[in-house]
């Protein structure tokens, strides 16, 4: 790796070493993002402390600093993430408001489990733990690391 690269390329680099294997990639491409609205849809759920906000305020701040995360680390990666944040909150939202609280949470943590179990059925065929039982800030890494993938396939640069 080039000394010069951006700490999101070492980023990206380290985490398809964990992921060589064509079937893994494709469980990841599809458990990732459901795994980070999953994360999303729970924040959603919590209700705020105080009457001034919407439910959602709590998933809102996520979202805000892990865009200003990504932001950093790459400007077309953070702004693509950010669009990533605005469809997944407006889909929570609309969610909410038709199911509500309590089945929004039961749909999260079914989603979240599922898909768990698929990332770690990823990682059995490919015959390597996952990043984030490295470095924890791995599981901020792999939806960038997936938009990253859709980036190359459009001809964007990150």
């Amino acid at each position: 790796m080039n000394a010069t690269a951006r700490p999101i390329d070492r980023w990206f680099a380290s985490y398809s070493d964990d992921h060589r294997n064509g079937t893994n990639q494709h469980i990841h491409v599809l458990c990732v993002p459901a795994i980070l609205w999953s994360v999303i849809a729970l924040l959603w759920c919590i209700p705020s402390p105080t009457s001034m906000f919407n439910d959602g305020v709590f998933a809102g701040a996520a979202m805000l600093l892990a865009a200003l995360f990504y932001y950093r680390q790459s400007r077309s990666l953070g702004l693509g993430m950010a669009i990533v944040f605005v469809v997944f909150g407006l889909i929570t939202r609309l969610l909410f408001a038709v199911l509500g609280a309590k089945l929004l949470l039961t749909l999260a943590i079914a989603v979240f489990v599922v898909a768990w179990i698929g990332q770690f059925i990823g990682h059995k065929i490919e015959g390597r733990k996952p990043s984030f039982l490295t470095d924890i800030t791995y599981l901020l890494i792999g939806p960038a690391w997936v938009l990253a993938k859709l980036y190359r396939r459009l001809g964007i640069g990150w």
